[in-house]
């Protein structure tokens, strides 16, 4: 039987996992339902180190959020958010500066959901319900929120997600649009899993995620730098998680992070 609780969208069918859910587990949240934790565990047994690799995840964006403020950033798309968890982008970048103005975009409909719960009363964030992978209509989105200027730069962040685009929807093409309705000195971060990093725990992960809504399409460092065109890739370029401009001496294994991250500016 499915879940029903309160903040679950009337037509959710919570008996079927998504990626944002199980996201929100690794990460020890609490939006996500019996199927997103079986999914989960299945998850653990392929790659025993997912939660870690979940919680270096959320420590990069946390740190090229940061990046990107002191770079003079005031205005951030952020594709593919997920269900709002401690340490999101609006609450990282308007601690450093409160008026800086965030757009969420996820097409998951318990994210959007929470999503508009959290920014009910902030008028400088919001969530648009549209898929990343159709970037007509969310830049369309965007810009009818009226919070994004898009003649002054904008840090597009791609944090954990682009992982879930298959090859024939071209990532190439669809980063391009996002970089091309940008001006320069704006940043693109990204960070996704990768079969150069541990590949027979990737293989499991690859195979347990097709059984759910969300199949996984790790990508090689040449073809995360591939979306990178156009960019020019800030130190240290694309590297595993944790070494991705650390701001401690870092004691995780970075042959276990099971990501690339990197940042760039476009030129």
């Amino acid at each position: 039987m499915s879940e029903r609780v309160s903040w679950v969208p009337e037509g959710v069918d919570t008996g079927k996992p998504s990626a944002a859910r199980l996201y929100d587990y690794l990460l020890g949240g609490g939006h996500n339902f019996a199927a997103d934790r079986a999914l989960a565990e299945k998850f653990l047994q392929a790659q025993p180190n997912a939660r870690t690799i979940a919680r270096l995840n959320r420590a990069f964006l946390r740190r090229a959020v940061l990046f990107m403020i002191d770079r003079g950033i005031r205005q951030f798309l952020d594709l593919g958010s997920g269900i709002p968890t401690v340490g999101n982008v609006h609450e990282i970048a308007q601690k450093a500066d409160p008026e800086v103005h965030v757009v969420y975009v996820d097409f998951e409909e318990v994210a959007v959901a929470h999503s508009q719960l959290i920014l009910e009363h902030d008028p400088r964030a919001a969530i648009v319900q549209e898929d990343m992978t159709r970037p007509g209509a969310v830049l369309e989105a965007a810009r009818n929120s009226g919070l994004l200027d898009f003649s002054q730069p904008v840090g597009v962040l791609t944090a954990g997600v682009f992982h879930f685009v298959p090859p024939q929807a071209d990532p190439n093409a669809i980063v391009a649009a996002y970089r091309d309705a940008v001006p320069p000195g704006s940043y693109l971060a990204v960070s996704q899993f990768t079969q150069d990093l541990q590949p027979e725990e990737m293989a499991g992960v690859v195979e347990v995620m097709k059984k759910s809504q969300n199949p996984m399409y790790p990508r090689t460092k040449s073809e995360i730098e591939a979306l990178f065109s156009g960019f020019e890739l800030v130190e240290p370029g694309i590297v595993p998680t944790p070494l991705w401009r650390p701001e401690v001496t870092n004691t995780d294994d970075p042959d276990k992070a099971g990501i690339y991250a990197a940042v760039g500016r476009k030129i």
